[in-house]
């Protein structure tokens, strides 16, 4: 029979051999785990021009994801104003992040609005056609929704869009990701009226009525899809001051 004393320090080994082997596991697959993040990220911002691109977007390998973002496309981060953030000035606002895709737009989204930063993407597409990709991060039923934009080079017209989600119910708000007929409705539409106004693009409960700033709303999601008006609504506009400098130039 062996002693209590004998048992406890069997037990604690036995915790620090397992605790050290999970350490030791975690720091072999994190940059594993990190990349697979970081292409899978890359892909749902391609998601947004996902009709511009050769080839089968859903059928992209990694590699040619990185080879789209390497050759197609440029990275920016503005400032709510509208102006360009430098690589150094960024580092020190945005918790080490030197590029766009590096933002951690849940940190973000945190800030005052005043004090963010936002990713922008320029996809050139192989016609030579320019669209400007925007993040946006908002509230859904659960948890958080984000999504990407792809505006057409007039900066007002949608080219496309992809959504995704934290934890939405299934066969109702992740309709949002999951559903390509609703989510492809945004296609086309608008955020400025005629008069050059915001307007954002809603999606309506019950049917859009204005086909050129609303879309279809979801059955039995209304509360994710008013997240994701709101999200819009919200998100867009920060990126307006940059629209109007780059109309101008």
């Amino acid at each position: 029979m062996h002693s209590n004393k004998y048992i406890y320090t069997f037990v604690l080994l036995l915790t620090a051999v397992v605790a050290l082997a999970l350490a030791s596991l975690f720091t072999f697959l994190k940059p594993i785990h990190d990349t697979n993040e970081a292409i899978y990220n890359k892909k749902a911002i391609l998601g947004a021009v996902s009709t511009k691109i050769d080839g089968d977007y859903n059928s992209l390998s990694d590699e040619q994801v990185q080879q789209i973002f390497d050759e197609n496309i440029v990275q920016q981060v503005v400032d709510p104003k509208g102006n360009i953030i430098e690589a150094n000035a960024l580092q020190e606002r945005s918790f080490g992040a030197t590029k766009a895709e590096e933002l951690d737009m849940a940190k973000e989204k945190k800030k005052p609005a005043e004090e963010r930063s936002l990713p922008l993407y320029v996809y050139t597409a192989p016609d030579g056609e320019k669209y400007y990709i925007v993040t946006v991060r908002g509230n859904g039923l659960w948890d958080e929704i984000w999504g990407n934009i792809a505006f057409e080079s007039d900066l007002n017209t949608i080219a496309g869009v992809s959504f995704d989600h934290k934890q939405e119910t299934p066969g109702l708000g992740a309709e949002i990701k999951d559903n390509k007929e609703w989510y492809t409705q945004y296609i086309g539409k608008k955020i400025y009226d005629e008069n050059g106004n915001f307007e954002s693009v809603n999606a309506i409960k019950g049917g859009a009525k204005d086909p050129t700033h609303q879309v279809d709303g979801i059955s039995g999601a209304t509360i994710t899809a008013d997240g994701v008006n709101a999200m819009l609504e919200i998100g867009l506009k920060l990126y307006e001051p940059y629209f109007e400098k780059i109309k101008q130039s």
